[in-house]
């Protein structure tokens, strides 16, 4: 922009020195003054010309370098992982407020699995997966087993991977790394599974998923492994 706006000045300075020019060769009537204002002006004509020569070798000398920024802007987007191409075509994507909220989902859906509560899934995961869900709770349920979690916190987590499906599903996968307490309770209340001084470091890899045409900008838990 700076260098722009020194061409402009430049310019004016040319129109101010020609209209200068003008009332000087115009105003005087003396044969000899007329003769020194026409050589003051030729010399003034030359260094003008001048000036404008090296003006349009800045105005070359800046459309390169915009076409090298270009150039390099182009290269620039043609590195991006594969990951980052298919998040930059999600709709106002913001990678860190994504994870953040990936992690009070993580924290959520794993505490109301642990409990049971399957109003507070259904809002949180696809169907295929709820219906999943939904078969180990009433397992539990008819055995007469109870699971009790204790969530400590978060290690990690990271985007793996994303991608965009040809109905413009956008999917992302987070790779979760968390501590936890994790006991399974028969009827009588005693410990079949896990220790309740134990503290697992355990990894978890969840894909979520959103439809790009929903109005919705909830993202929904569509696959879990370990």
């Amino acid at each position: 922009m700076s260098q722009y706006l020194d061409i402009i000045i430049l310019l004016v300075v040319v129109v101010l020195i020609f209209q200068k020019l003008k009332t000087l060769l115009g105003t005087r009537p003396d044969m000899e003054e007329r003769n020194i204002a026409e050589t003051k002006a030729t010399k003034l004509i030359d260094i003008i010309n001048k000036e404008l020569e090296q003006t349009e070798e800045k105005l070359s000398e800046i459309k390169k370098e915009e076409t090298k920024n270009q150039q390099t802007t182009t290269e620039e987007k043609t590195e991006l992982s594969e990951t980052d191409k298919a998040l930059s075509l999600i709709p106002n994507f913001n990678k860190e407020n994504f994870i953040n909220s990936a992690k009070k989902a993580f924290e959520l859906i794993v505490t109301s699995f642990s409990k049971g509560d399957v109003k507070t899934l259904e809002m949180l995961v696809n169907l295929k997966l709820f219906k999943k869900f939904q078969e180990v709770i009433n397992q539990r349920q008819n055995d007469g087993i109870t699971s009790e979690t204790d969530f400590i916190g978060f290690d990690s987590a990271e985007i793996t991977h994303a991608e965009i499906t040809k109905n413009d599903i956008a999917k992302i996968t987070v790779k979760f790394i968390s501590e936890q307490v994790n006991l399974l309770r028969n009827k009588e209340g005693e410990v079949i599974e896990g220790d309740e001084q134990y503290i697992q470091n355990i990894t978890d890899v969840w894909t979520f998923e959103r439809a790009l045409t929903s109005t919705s900008p909830n993202w929904l838990l569509a696959s879990t492994k370990k």
